[in-house]
């Protein structure tokens, strides 16, 4: 009898340029969920499933979907920290994967389904040399590949670093180390939906061909997709009616409310202004229509308000006339001011207003221990610089509680520590940690842009030596595929976000571009436009880093009076653990008495100490006792010792901090002693001594007191005799025997 067998697997395989495979595998793993797939490389192995409700909520017009990746800890082999020892709350560095997967998704769905959708990417085996979120994005498209649920897809998203002036695809950890442009592109076979990254000052044209590079990969692996979902049969989608429309109430909401909401368009009021003018017109033509009859048609009015007569009414007046909703012209920057110091009590702080949108920030100098602790699947260690970004609800004038941190604050504060790591120094150039913190007061517009350049203040303002200054700027895009028209659009307004067809954030110093961030939500997006987008951005760039160093032209020579300061010394390996004594009691006595924080790091070569202290005689009376015990005794030196034992033939003297020398009873005087009472030294007793060699076999040195007194009047050095039996010196060997 042949045995059934109980699953049927069907794999793709993917080959890079460089010989590496990608297999994606389906109808083995998680067969109840709609299209799931593994997708391995080396090791690594990601499980990409998704599943869609069967029909769209009652009252839902908008896409509901929802990525989450999740890195399990034995995938590599490890327990998960903490009580409980599970995996728990998505990190940051997850939430990040699962935004780059999320923005690349979304796009492609059809704008009438409306249906929950669950993406969801877990690492089950992981090659620690194997970046897995290069790989997250094409297991998400290929579980909707092999799925029913209707996708404008597929999507690929594929790592892309310059290492040696080579672009090269999804490389590995060990060689990002030599990497100066570290970007993460997404895309169909056809178009460039989502691109991230950070970069050591690349011109644009770099940036630009390192896209295309990637989209060529990406094609490949889109083909793969297509491939597989036509084997499966899975190319033809489900049905679904999730939007009932009325055509004719439609045209009657075009018609009546187009030319006012132009009107509005074109005023240039304020965010604010703007908002209220659009809401009422359409609450105007609402009131026509009674109670009963709004509950059917209210949803209907709102979106083709919305869509149909806001939306081209803004985007028509920027084709047509050139101008925008607060009457800029395309490539204008809002005003800007800004200023330094704004609060006395912090170590460093900025303010940075462009048009509507303002961030305070502000930047906190501390030890290695405030250092923030990575403990992840692929990535353990610590992080000297850190960034947060906090988007309050009163910052758009919202009336709601703020609920922790979001998601997009976390991916926008990523984008502003991005921009902002390549220019903080290291070393011994910067021993402290830094905590910048941007807090948006207003906003209307590329708030995390504004975090860039108000961090860049506050860190000049505290007195961190930033390589370069940096600033950032948002461009959209406005185009109509019927015409061919379009338009690029400097230091976008949020409506221009919501309304436009792209957000393209850069940063950058004089000198290039240090981070990106790109959403594209219209089809066939020309590199033209992108080279236009990248050129306006970089004047833009180069204009607001004029506003920030007509603020501050560079950092403040020193930090201010009430920081605490920070000495960094080097100290040979083999001090450290003298430096921390037994159980730790030296160097929390150090600290303690000196009223420091001490910090040691042990290299492959040295142990690195970062003294902490409130002001500079504490950091001086910890480094001088650091110091003493690391110091190493030399023949001839004169110290000031401290008598710590008595013995019949002599005492034990330290000379420096932990390291103790005999100086024996006949070297104390000229005079002759026969017992140690009579020399008249107690414990405890000062006395100065000379180092006057050291014992070739035992390594331990010898003191005197005699040799810093006057010889007595007629004084001879005694001959020393041999001992008795001893041989002469030289060959001491006996005669060989005939």
């Amino acid at each position: 009898m042949e045995e059934k067998k109980l699953y049927n697997a069907v794999q793709k395989t993917i080959t890079l340029a460089d010989g590496r495979q990608i297999m994606i595998e389906t109808g083995k793993l998680a067969k109840q969920a709609d299209g799931s797939v593994v997708v391995k490389m080396g090791d690594t192995m990601l499980l990409g499933t998704v599943v869609a409700a069967k029909d769209a909520k009652e009252g839902t017009d908008f896409m509901p979907l929802q990525v989450e990746y999740k890195e399990k800890f034995a995938s590599c082999g490890r327990f998960p920290g903490g009580f409980m020892k599970r995996e728990g709350k998505a990190s940051d560095a997850e939430v990040l994967v699962a935004r780059l997967i999320d923005r690349a998704l979304r796009p492609l769905f059809p704008a009438d389904y409306h249906a929950e959708v669950f993406v969801t990417v877990n690492l089950i085996s992981a090659d620690k040399d194997i970046q897995p979120d290069a790989l997250a994005g094409l297991a998400a498209s290929a579980a909707l590949a092999v799925s029913d649920i209707p996708f404008g897809g597929p999507i690929s998203e594929v790592r892309v670093a310059r290492i040696g002036g080579e672009f090269v695809i999804n490389p590995n950890s060990s060689q990002m180390d030599d990497a100066d442009l570290d970007i993460m592109v997404g895309g169909t076979i056809d178009n460039i939906l989502m691109v991230e990254g950070e970069m050591k000052e690349v011109s644009e044209e770099v940036m630009l061909n390192a896209i295309k590079f990637a989209h060529e990969e990406i094609k490949k692996q889109c083909a793969v997709q297509i491939e597989l979902s036509k084997e499966l049969g899975k190319d033809v989608k489900r049905t679904y009616c999730h939007e009932t429309n009325d055509e004719e109430l439609r045209q009657t909401v075009i018609k009546e409310l187009y030319d006012k909401a132009y009107a509005i368009a074109t005023s240039g009021t304020t965010k604010h202004e703007r908002t209220d003018a659009f809401d009422a017109l359409e609450a105007e033509f609402a009131s026509r229509y009674s109670e009963e009859e709004l509950v059917e048609k209210a949803p209907l009015i709102h979106k083709y308000y919305h869509d149909d007569v806001v939306k081209k009414a803004m985007r028509n007046m920027i084709l047509d006339e050139g101008k925008r909703l607060d009457g800029r012209r395309t490539d204008e920057i809002r005003p800007i001011w800004c200023e330094v110091g704004y609060l006395p009590g912090a170590h460093g702080s900025a303010i940075f207003t462009r048009g509507e949108t303002q961030s305070l920030t502000t930047v906190t100098l501390g030890t290695k221990l405030d250092e923030k602790m990575i403990d992840e699947v692929l990535v353990q260690g610590s992080e000297k610089f850190v960034l947060h970004y906090n988007f309050p609800p009163f910052s758009t004038g919202e009336a709601r509680p703020a609920r922790g941190v979001s998601r997009r604050e976390i991916g926008h504060g990523h984008l502003a520590w991005r921009a902002l790591k390549p220019m903080i120094p290291t070393g011994e150039e910067m021993p402290y940690a830094l905590r910048v913190v941007s807090d948006i007061l207003e906003s209307n517009g590329s708030s995390s842009m504004a975090t860039v350049c108000a961090g860049t203040l506050a860190l000049m303002d505290a007195g961190v030596k930033i390589k370069k200054p940096v600033s950032g700027i948002a461009m959209g895009l406005i185009s109509d595929s019927a015409t061919g028209r379009w338009a690029v659009l400097s230091d976008i307004l949020g409506d221009e976000d919501h309304l436009g067809d792209m957000d393209f954030k850069v940063t950058g110093t004089r000198d290039g571009i240090t981070a990106t961030q790109m959403d594209i939500k219209v089809d066939g997006l020309s590199y033209e436009v992108l080279a236009k987008a990248l050129e306006q951005a970089r004047v833009g760039r180069m204009y607001i880093l004029g506003k920030l160093t007509e603020c501050i032209a560079e950092p403040r020579a020193d930090y201010r009076p009430f920081v605490p300061r920070i000495v960094q010394i080097t100290i040979p390996k083999d001090f450290i653990g003298a430096v921390i004594g037994p159980g730790g009691k030296v160097i929390q006595d150090i600290q303690k008495t000196t009223n420091t924080t001490i910090t040691i790091t042990e290299n492959d070569e040295a142990g690195v100490v970062d003294i902490f202290g409130v002001d500079k005689a504490a950091l001086d009376g910890a480094l001088e006792r650091i110091k003493a015990i690391v110091a190493v005794p030399e023949v001839g030196e004169v110290y000031d010792g401290k008598i710590k034992s008595i013995v019949s033939f002599g005492a034990f003297v330290e000379i420096l901090p932990g390291k103790e020398a005999l100086l024996h009873i006949s070297e104390i005087d000229y005079k002759r002693f026969e017992t140690m009472e009579e020399t008249g030294l107690h414990e405890g007793d000062m006395i100065k001594v000379k180092l006057i060699g050291v014992d070739a076999k035992t390594n331990k040195y010898k003191l005197s007191h005699k040799a810093l007194l006057p010889k007595p009047e007629g004084w001879v050095e005694r001959e020393r005799k041999p001992r008795e039996g001893s041989k002469p010196h030289g060959d001491r060997r006996e005669p060989r025997r005939k």
